[in-house]
């Protein structure tokens, strides 16, 4: 049985989860607290418009969004139909995506319910949040060890999974070449181990896999390229699960006629059987692709960090960089020069810099220079 650990990143602004089993990455997650994807969360709201033609309705959330409950998740007693301005409890069970608001469920269990009915009454309002990706992460991984870098962040996950469970690291939780798997999950180019690359491209419709042979395609070895789609086809479900990509996937194997790539399709399934979300694979497009739908529940990665990468994302981790530099060298004023638009987006984020300054025992000095591009930020001794 592999061994398993979760380790977590606690830093300003934000909580980054690794699920390792024999130190190979097989799940992950990136979450700002200040901006909760609200999976999870339980909510009175109000029926705003009943939607026969597309079988549900449309919910007043609170904060003025709007959400969507199919007819099927109503939960009302015989299928009976909603009303405009009718109040109810409901969970959401799927994060927004694309300017279109959260999906919804009326099935709640008593508890729930019950929280629902002694929440104080009138508008839609948040009645209790769902669980962050650390303790989500954890529940479906029961049992596994946590370690975490960050004090207040281990107390909290001592009270909810106990003591024995969670460790309270020394030294940062992500190593070296954890941090470069992270890197690597921000950006469109993923390498193979034995030669050519996987390269990803979302877009709002669906996202395109393409298996890219690269040098290996020069092999005279008429098995290669066979063997080069065999383990492109481990690598395309694992990074599907770490990147947790959803709806409609297309992937383009390098090198191989249409006969030769329904091969392909038994590997690709088996590697995909691992992915708890159970993605389908509906075969192979008219064109070639292999085709394989997986369900959304969370965000994606690139909606998290940006695609590209956002100046938030930039910003948080020079701040994680100003966090190390600061426990380096204890008691040295630093400042963070930086594009305008990455000061300003952790200047919007909630939290990132009072949570800063807490761990580093005083607040970075902040330097706008518009000639550092987004993710040239530095890190220097501020003065005196």
């Amino acid at each position: 049985m592999a061994a398993a650990l979760i380790r977590v990143s606690a830093s300003p602004g934000e909580v980054r989860v690794a699920v390792l089993e024999d130190d190979r990455l097989v799940a992950a997650a990136v979450e700002r607290p200040a901006r909760p994807d609200a999976v999870g969360d339980l909510l009175r709201a109000r029926v705003a418009a009943v939607a026969p033609a597309m079988a549900g309705a449309f919910l007043a959330l609170p904060d003025g969004l709007t959400g969507f409950l199919p007819d099927s998740e109503n939960g009302l007693p015989n299928r009976a139909r909603l009303e405009e301005g009718r109040l109810l409890g409901v969970r959401v069970t799927r994060a927004a995506q694309g300017g279109k608001g959260p999906r919804l469920t009326a099935r709640l269990d008593a508890a729930e319910s019950a929280a629902v009915a002694a929440a104080p009454p009138g508008a839609p309002r948040l009645v209790r949040r769902g669980p962050d990706a650390v303790l989500r992460i954890a529940a479906a991984h029961p049992g596994v060890p946590v370690e975490v870098d960050g004090a207040p962040l281990a107390g909290r996950l001592r009270a909810a999974l106990g003591r024995d469970r969670v460790a309270l690291l020394t030294h940062p939780a992500f190593d070296d070449a954890l941090e470069a798997e992270f890197d690597e999950l921000a950006g469109p180019a993923v390498a193979l181990p034995k030669g050519g690359r996987l390269l990803i491209h979302p877009t709002p419709a669906l996202t395109a896999i393409d298996v890219d042979a690269g040098a290996a395609a020069g092999d005279r070895d008429p098995a290669a390229p066979l063997r080069l789609n065999r383990d492109a086809a481990g690598e395309v479900a694992r990074q599907i699960r770490l990147r947790e990509l959803s709806g409609p996937i297309l992937v383009d194997f390098a090198g191989l006629t249409q006969k030769r790539r329904a091969v392909l399709l038994e590997p690709l399934r088996e590697a995909l059987a691992a992915d708890p979300m159970r993605p389908r694979l509906l075969g192979l497009t008219g064109l070639g692709f292999a085709e394989i739908v997986r369900p959304r529940r969370h965000p994606p990665l690139h909606e998290v960090l940006g695609w590209p990468v956002s100046p938030l994302t930039h910003g948080l981790a020079a701040l994680r960089r100003v966090a190390r530099e600061a426990a380096a060298r204890p008691g040295r004023p630093l400042s963070l020069r930086a594009s305008p638009a990455v000061l300003a987006a952790l200047q919007g984020l909630p939290g990132a810099l009072d949570e800063c300054r807490d761990m580093i025992g005083a607040m970075p000095v902040l330097v706008p220079d518009p000639m550092l591009p987004p993710g040239r930020e530095q890190i220097e001794e501020a003065n005196r």
